[in-house]
């Protein structure tokens, strides 16, 4: 089942990133990233084509209040998104009573091999778990996405099972599923 989700006025910090809800200012820092080849279709999207595409997304990002924009300490810049969105698929009966999201998550390709991702995606585990009581959380990569299986490892989500799936794109793929389950809450 999914959990409740409202990010307004949410900021979780780590080391090196602030996670925040997104800003009509960060426009900018979204489209430098989202356009790269590359990008987006290791998360299931094409590259944006246009600012006013980028736009239309970041404006359904506010509205919708589940998705965080990811920003540097150090200058500001935002450069990437992790959103918690509804779960693509029941795991199996013994999580139907339970509440959960699935994370998703996009960072800039200048950024890629530093850690940033794990340390933001174990940010937002603590907040999930710790904040705001949920059971579990699912994560999956497509089987070409190594980048996304080796943040999942180190998240400690457990394999669950393979499914095949059409990404936002348009093509099929088979995906990895994964389940981290809230350690207070699931015996």
């Amino acid at each position: 089942m999914n959990a409740n989700v409202d990010l307004t006025n949410v900021v979780l910090e780590t080391d090196r990133l602030i996670i925040r809800e997104w800003k009509e200012i960060d426009l900018e820092d979204f489209y430098e990233y989202a356009k790269v080849d590359g990008v987006g279709q290791m998360a299931g999207w094409k590259p944006h084509t246009s600012i006013q595409e980028s736009k239309t997304i970041l404006e359904m990002f506010i509205k919708e209040k589940h998705t965080f924009a990811l920003e540097q300490k150090d200058n500001h810049k935002v450069i990437g998104s992790l959103g918690l969105e509804e779960i693509s698929f029941s795991l199996n009966e013994e999580y139907d009573n339970f509440v959960g999201r699935e994370i998703g998550y996009v960072l800039s390709k200048d950024y890629w091999g530093r850690g940033l991702m794990p340390e933001a995606v174990n940010r937002v585990i603590k907040f999930c778990f710790e904040n705001e009581k949920y059971d579990y959380l699912m994560c999956s990569h497509s089987v070409v996405n190594n980048q996304s299986k080796r943040v999942i490892e180190k998240s400690g989500f457990r394999f669950v099972k393979e499914n095949m799936r059409v990404t936002r794109n348009g093509d099929e793929n088979i995906f990895l599923y994964y389940v981290l389950d809230n350690p207070t809450k699931m015996k």
